[in-house]
């Protein structure tokens, strides 16, 4: 289980700064329009050899201008309960306020370990000022200016010392292991109790080093592979089932630790943001998808034309990714929860496939001879040879080119699509590279 930091702190105190330094992206663009996917938050780092994730509680809400304290109130809450590390960013131009006063009366009553960052200290006068935030009780600030990244490496280093350290669960590799995730009140708890059924004692709990993932090992009807359930250790927490992005950073961990998600939407609802949000969260982490239309028991037409729209609707929402299995299910009437495994199981199996070599250069090369990457600045893109890259988490296709940097995105998609007409590679995302030969 990798572990998951969580940056907290009032509006415009430079989190999402702080977060594209550690990530190293440019993601959290800043006034970006609203309602686009907000993917801008949940990024990965890595330092001294031990990768995590990184979650921006700030950047989830929109015009963070006029949130008022309580929406921020629950947004520490839910890193308090959720993450591992968390990194309380405070501005040193402008000292203690009474927000971050009531983010730090917050913060002292938890057990997890709590970095206090001192933001935008860009020269040594300013590090006097970051005295007065011992004030909050939460140990010594950090003095860091995230907008230059001095002050960043000491900051990483405090952070990877508060990890715990994994004894790694004891489960089987090669057994698969599937996450149930969605929006609250999908229907993700019934599903589970439709897979396990009411027996519980032919499940046997592995307990997790972690107190809030469990992998269950499920072996009935001819399947044998783990459920991971982060939801089911822990009450419901009224507080955070009305934050919009709740259900994304409660699905972190599950997505991390699968190998194929079964992404859950409501019939009745369609695809909101929420389930797009938590779709590029699966895409990120390159898992497996097996999408679930539940509720399917609640729908009164269901003739071949609805499914057929239905189907059409969430492929052109989640695209350019549309190979991926859809079961229309009812987890309350067990309607069609066999299929749900069944692809889940198919899909892992298409992760990892193999294709030999041969057959690879036989099937594709004619078809980019036929049909070349596009000539640019007047020169030849010859594709020669083509191989499946071993043992990769997805599976990797490297085209040998003579001018790799030429081929374009495009380009790629086509390659990809020839691969996947050819060979089953449902529900599993691909990589494609060009490489020199």
């Amino acid at each position: 289980m990798g572990n998951l930091v969580a940056i907290v702190g009032r509006p415009n105190v430079g989190k999402s700064t702080l977060f594209n330094r550690l990530t190293q992206t440019r993601q959290a663009i800043v006034n970006e329009q609203a309602g686009t996917t907000r993917d801008r938050q949940y990024g990965k780092a890595e330092w001294c050899g031990q990768e995590f994730s990184i979650v921006d509680t700030g950047g989830w809400v929109v015009n963070s201008d006029d949130i008022f304290e309580g929406e921020i109130r629950k947004q520490v809450l839910l890193a308090v309960e959720e993450a591992d590390v968390i990194l309380f960013v405070v501005d040193v131009m402008n000292g203690v306020t009474d927000l971050d006063m009531d983010v730090a009366t917050i913060l002292r009553k938890s057990d997890k370990p709590i970095v206090l960052v001192a933001n935008k200290t860009d020269n040594n006068e300013q590090r006097y000022y970051a005295a007065e935030f011992y004030s909050l009780g939460l140990g010594d600030p950090l003095c860091v200016s995230a907008a230059t990244g001095s002050g960043t490496g000491d900051l990483l280093d405090v952070v990877v010392s508060h990890f715990r350290k994994d004894a790694g669960e004891a489960i089987e590799e090669n057994i698969p292991r599937f996450a149930v995730v969605g929006r609250p009140n999908v229907g993700k708890s019934s599903l589970m109790n439709a897979f396990i059924g009411e027996d519980r004692h032919i499940v046997t709990d592995i307990a997790g080093t972690t107190r809030d993932s469990i992998y269950t090992r499920y072996d009935k009807f001819g399947f044998d592979f783990y459920l991971v359930d982060t939801a089911g250790i822990r009450k419901k927490n009224k507080v955070n089932e009305d934050l919009e992005y709740y259900s994304v950073i409660r699905s972190i961990r599950a997505i991390e630790s699968s190998d194929v998600c079964i992404l859950m939407l409501d019939a009745t609802r369609g695809i909101e943001a929420q389930d797009l949000n938590i779709f590029s969260l699966i895409q990120k982490n390159s898992k497996g998808l097996v999408v679930v239309v539940n509720k399917w028991d609640l729908v009164e037409d269901k003739s071949t034309i609805v499914i057929k729209t239905f189907e059409e609707a969430i492929r052109h929402r989640l695209a350019p990714f549309v190979d991926f299995p859809i079961v229309f299910a009812s987890a309350l009437t067990k309607q069609r929860i066999l299929k749900i495994l069944e692809m889940a199981k198919q899909t892992y199996q298409n992760r990892t496939m193999r294709i030999a070599t041969r057959k690879l250069n036989e099937e594709l090369l004619p078809i980019i001879e036929a049909t070349p990457p596009p000539m640019t600045k007047g020169k030849m893109i010859k594709i020669k040879y083509i191989t499946q890259l071993p043992s990769t988490q997805v599976p990797s296709f490297v085209f040998f080119a003579n001018l790799p940097q030429y081929v374009k995105e495009p380009y790629k998609r086509f390659l990809e699509n020839k691969i996947r007409e050819r060979w089953s590679f449902t529900g599993t995302p691909i990589n494609i590279y060009i490489r020199q030969k």
